[in-house]
């Protein structure tokens, strides 16, 4: 019995890491889209234009402030999420395609304009329109998060 009980403890043990990095995973993919929610929202109030650099990255940073309630560092691009995870912008206006790589950091928000995600392989494909964008995040269990408005 003691065997059995030993048996189901490591079993647990083994799991809980992997189902601990999914859910943070999953918390971070709907932090995600409720930035592309408010790249939506700013487009709305904006004619249609997205955040660009002047927006995103300069010492007014427009986007932080009023569409993301930055909380975080603000002479970086960062806010924070409802929950208290911290995660900082990388604006890029890209000019080829390109491959997001590194390694997980938990913070770095890859933000592409002029772009769309690829095929689900951390590639972005230039779209050269204005009003396209992607959004990428390097997920801690494996892989890329991208979402974009196309």
């Amino acid at each position: 019995m003691l065997a059995i009980a030993g048996l189901i403890f490591l079993m647990v043990f083994i799991a809980l890491p992997a189902l601990q990095r999914s859910q943070r995973d999953t918390q971070r993919r709907d932090d995600m889209s409720r930035f592309m929610s408010q790249i939506a929202q700013f487009s709305a109030n904006n004619n249609g234009k997205i955040p660009e650099n002047a927006d995103v990255g300069s010492s007014s940073k427009t986007f932080e402030k009023n569409y993301m309630k930055q909380t975080g560092n603000v002479s970086t691009s960062e806010w924070v999420d409802p929950s208290g995870q911290e995660y900082i912008i990388k604006y890029e206006k890209i000019t080829s395609d390109k491959t997001i790589s590194g390694s997980f950091d938990g913070k770095t928000v890859y933000y592409e304009t002029q772009a769309k995600c690829g095929n689900g392989d951390g590639k972005v494909q230039k779209t050269g329109k204005a009003r396209d964008y992607a959004v990428l995040f390097i997920l801690e269990g494996s892989g890329i998060y991208c979402g974009d408005n196309s």
